[in-house]
């Protein structure tokens, strides 16, 4: 095959669970030319990939005729050998359909068993470029040249309490104010978030600030996803919820406590990332995997305590020590 199109998930977790498959697309076609599409968010993480030779954003949401913006697209791309969608919506279908490309293939599940995103993303490729190969680790390449020290030359710990999925994932910002403060003395800290979750962050800032912690940076709303992913992989320490970042810092092995509430963890947990651990309570109404709590009490979250997730960081400082990750 000389030319592949592949759409990438839309989220920025599902994106990256999705690069062992990209990355075994590539294994199998070493000399395609591989133009990615898909959100703003999501093609960020192919920015700076050696094997990526385009990159197009899909603006067809703002669109007032969407399917035919989609039409329309996939026929000025020219042609392909392979169009591949990592989704699964009607329009993702229609839009791999529109392609002048010689094979097609649309990701779908292949069966109902619990298994791991990436595995599923792995499943599809497998099945349609008819291989049997594994998935190995998240990538993402960076412009990095070499891993920044902290200014006052303590660690640094991330703190991330966004999630776009919804308010059900989202622990509470001053239960992970109190981890960092715990934390402060040994750490220099970050606060993470989008442009919406800029008032979680604020809480956090304002009870470290009561607690008497002020070596921290809170960026939330301040950084373009390539400084994100920047941020998170010179981090020695992530804490967050079930989040497009917490992947990110699986792909770089930074050593992550994780709290889980109303997600599948064995489909979302961070892969291959033997420095990390998940908190999380077993209550008969989890995992629900819904976006707002349905019984209205958020127990699977509310029940976490800070001092479980200290515990927690504990556990995998002790399995990092020593630590040496390529990055």
């Amino acid at each position: 095959m000389d030319k592949i199109l592949i759409e990438i998930p839309t989220w920025l977790g599902d994106c990256v669970m999705a690069t062992p498959a990209i990355e075994n697309i590539i294994k199998l076609q070493p000399n395609a030319q591989i133009t990615i599409f898909g959100s703003k968010v999501a093609t960020e993480v192919f920015k700076y990939h050696p094997k990526v030779n385009r990159v197009v954003i899909d603006k067809s949401r703002s669109e007032k005729y969407r399917i035919y913006y989609l039409y329309k697209l996939a026929k000025q791309l020219g042609e392909f050998d392979c169009a591949l969608s990592f989704r699964r919506t009607i329009t993702s279908k229609l839009f791999v359909f529109f392609t002048n490309a010689s094979l097609k293939g649309n990701y779908r599940r292949y069966d109902k068993k619990p298994r791991h995103q990436v595995n599923r993303y792995n499943d599809f490729i497998n099945a349609t470029l008819n291989a049997n190969i594994t998935a190995a680790k998240l990538i993402i390449h960076t412009n990095l040249k070499k891993i920044e020290p902290s200014k006052s030359n303590k660690k640094v710990l991330g703190i991330n309490p966004g999630a776009s999925y919804g308010s059900a994932k989202r622990w509470y910002p001053n239960k992970f104010a109190k981890v960092a403060s715990e934390l402060s003395g040994e750490y220099d800290m970050v606060i993470f978030g989008s442009e919406k979750e800029t008032g979680m962050a604020q809480d956090i800032e304002k009870s470290l600030i009561k607690m008497g912690a002020t070596n921290y940076q809170n960026l939330a709303g301040k950084t373009s996803i390539l400084k994100l992913i920047e941020h998170i992989a010179q981090l020695d320490l992530f804490i967050t919820g079930d989040s497009g970042p917490m992947h990110v810092a699986a792909a770089f092995q930074v050593p992550t406590v994780a709290v889980f509430g109303p997600t599948k963890d064995e489909e979302t947990s961070q892969w291959m990332n033997k420095k990390s651990i998940i908190v999380k309570k077993n209550l008969d109404c989890q995992p629900c995997m819904k976006r707002i709590c349905p019984l209205k009490h958020h127990n699977c979250m509310k029940k976490i305590k800070a001092n479980e997730v200290l515990s927690a960081t504990v556990k995998i400082l002790a399995q990092s020590d020593g630590r040496a990750c390529d990055r």
